[in-house]
């Protein structure tokens, strides 16, 4: 065999190994987007919002986060553990009516603290640690985002800013259904869900439900009712 015709035959294996693998990459390509919107949600969207409209940006950042934290255990909490929490939770709740800045910013280190619990980064970590959660409970994300943002706000910012006593109330409701997230036994902790699944792998349970509906209700750690406290006519400005 030429020398010529070794090479013809080296050059045209590396053109059909090129467009192997030009093909490979187009058939993924259109996949991913949508995988990470489905995974991601809300989430998938404000990425996107932040690199000014790009996808491909945003979609690299997700992917990113998934390769740090998709392997992240999360840790079970004691019996003991879940109701300190979600006694601390309902103390910031009636907390609100009278001192709703304290109770925002309580509701803030709670969760920071029971995601450090559960095995996420630890809430010094604040930036690391809302990727990771985003990574594992991104529809309800949201909420944390929203109540570290006011409880850091100075009182004079906030004021400038037009946060009021209903941006707070808005904040916690949104930053309780996280909380419920985090404090509810999953399957292995032996507590059983009663949640209902959606399509996109969201699953909201019956208490988050009730919590929301209307901010009439929420259990207690004991299996009673407490009253929801986040009612507008009630709150005081602090």
């Amino acid at each position: 065999m030429s020398t010529g015709l070794i090479i013809a035959l080296i050059v045209i294996a590396a053109v059909v190994v090129i467009i192997a693998a030009a093909m490979t990459l187009r058939a993924r390509g259109p996949r991913r987007g949508p995988s990470l919107k489905r995974r991601f949600g809300p989430e998938y969207d404000r990425a996107v919002a932040r690199h000014d409209g790009d996808a491909q940006a945003a979609e690299r950042e997700l992917t990113e986060r998934v390769q740090r934290h998709g392997d992240l255990r999360q840790r079970a909490l004691e019996p003991a553990q879940r109701e300190r929490y979600e006694a601390r939770w309902t103390a910031a709740q009636e907390r609100f009516v009278d001192s709703p800045r304290e109770a925002v910013a309580e509701a803030d280190r709670l969760l920071a603290e029971l995601a450090g619990a559960r095995g996420f980064p630890d809430g010094g970590q604040y930036e690391e640690q809302l990727a990771a959660l985003s990574v594992h409970h991104a529809h309800h994300v949201d909420g944390y985002r929203r109540v570290h943002r006011v409880a850091h706000l100075r009182v004079e910012d906030a004021r400038d800013g037009g946060t009021g006593t209903e941006d707070m109330r808005e904040a916690m409701v949104a930053a309780r259904a996280l909380f419920e997230e985090l404090v509810r036994p999953a399957r292995h902790d032996g507590g059983g869900h009663t949640g209902v699944r959606h399509e996109d792998g969201r699953e909201d349970s019956g208490r988050h439900r009730a919590g929301l509906n209307g901010g009439r209700k929420a259990p207690s750690a004991r299996g009673g009712h407490m009253p929801w406290a986040l009612h507008r006519r009630q709150a005081k400005e602090s």
